[in-house]
């Protein structure tokens, strides 16, 4: 990695890397890399230069996140989650005061949760049951039976969807910022998955009572197209590259250490190590095009709300959750039996288990289902 984040990335990819055995076993949140990301002022790259921020560009987030899911997976993952949440902010916030506050609380480097999804729901973000209801003093209440939140015992504040009024319909969704200090968290379920063990993505019972300028002024839909997913979609991405690529750089270890023993030959696993090397630029090819795309259009609602850009922000999903599955396979047949273990250096069984975790971001059988209607209405942006 270069550019202006590049010694910060690598020294907060550091501190994960040390502690991401004890995250995976222990599938408890990375809180020595959060805090590393806090300290080198990651957490609040993407805030505008105009609130006092760095003004990342989403091309540039998605290259941090890239050196961060190399050292851990879930450090990546809960860094590429937070920047979709907390994009949102600046992006849909308009001009309440209550908004800017939460904004400098990014500043401070506050981590950004969020609960899209309710009980029941088969994990639809695109509807909701609770909904805001304005109470005295100019405040609103909901309550929330959320079956995921990630990293939720780290967050300054949960953004939370729900239907606008309680006599809207379930589509008429906006998005709360709910701080933690306004918010009551039962936890309803434990997280011990496969893999992302470190996103520590819970379920809660939340309930809480903030400020009604807490409630973006947009609908949720929108906030959903023209930020949330597209960015989220671009960064979970980019911690999956740097899964593949971990993969990658285990398995040349492996390949170099055979064309030691046999000075003058070419290694028959080398023509294995080769076509990975083909995936993972594929792979990267396209998740940097997307960040590049995105950047071009960020301010364009039109493009950003158009039916073909919505299939290209599924289809990154799709295809690179299905890329880092194929690469850390490669990888794996091509190390050997040293990758199937776990108690060796090259092993590769906490890439494997986070790879497959990336199809169940958000089902890509759900996205395909969206895409199947969108499919008839336009083509791919090529």
């Amino acid at each position: 990695m270069t550019g202006r984040f590049a010694a910060r990335a690598a020294a907060s990819a550091a501190v994960a890397a040390a502690h991401a055995a004890e995250v995976d076993r222990d599938a408890r949140p990375p809180a020595e890399a959060i805090a590393a990301l806090r300290e080198n002022g990651l957490l609040a790259a993407a805030v505008p230069v105009s609130l006092g921020g760095e003004g990342a560009t989403l091309a540039e987030l998605s290259e941090i996140a890239t050196e961060l899911g190399r050292a851990c997976a879930a450090t990546g993952m809960v860094f590429s989650m937070h920047q979709g949440q907390a994009m949102a902010l600046w992006r849909h916030g308009g001009d309440s005061p209550a908004v800017a506050e939460a904004i400098t609380v990014v500043l401070a480097g506050g981590l950004m949760a969020s609960s899209t999804t309710e009980k029941g729901g088969g994990g639809a973000t695109g509807s909701s049951t609770c909904s805001v209801e304005p109470v005295d003093g100019g405040r609103v209440h909901l309550r929330k039976d959320s079956p995921v939140v990630s990293y939720a015992t780290e967050a300054a504040a949960v953004l939370v969807t729900a239907r606008r009024a309680p006599d809207a319909p379930a589509s008429d969704q906006r998005l709360v910022v709910v701080p933690v200090a306004d918010l009551a968290m039962t936890p309803t379920s434990e997280w011990d998955t496969l893999g992302f063990r470190g996103t520590n993505s819970r379920g809660y019972l939340l309930d809480a009572e903030v400020d009604a300028g807490l409630v973006l002024p947009e609908d949720y839909a929108t906030i959903s197209a023209h930020t949330i997913v597209p960015v989220s979609h671009v960064l979970w991405a980019s911690t999956w590259l740097g899964i593949a690529a971990s993969a990658a750089d285990i398995a040349r270890k492996a390949v170099r250490k055979q064309a030691r023993t046999a000075i003058g030959t070419t290694p028959p696993a080398a023509v294995r190590l080769a076509e990975l090397l083909v995936a993972l630029q594929t792979m990267a090819d396209s998740t940097r095009h997307a960040a590049a795309r995105f950047d071009q259009i960020a301010d364009d609602r039109d493009a950003l709300g158009a039916v073909s850009y919505t299939l290209t922000a599924n289809g990154l999903k799709i295809a690179t959750s299905e890329a880092v599955v194929d690469i850390v396979t490669r990888a794996l047949r091509i190390v050997g039996i040293a990758a199937y273990r776990l108690d060796s250096d090259l092993s590769l069984g906490r890439h494997l288990r986070d790879a497959h975790g990336a199809s169940m971001m958000i089902s890509n059988e759900r996205l395909l289902q969206t895409d199947a209607g969108f499919a008839l209405l336009s083509g791919a942006t090529l």
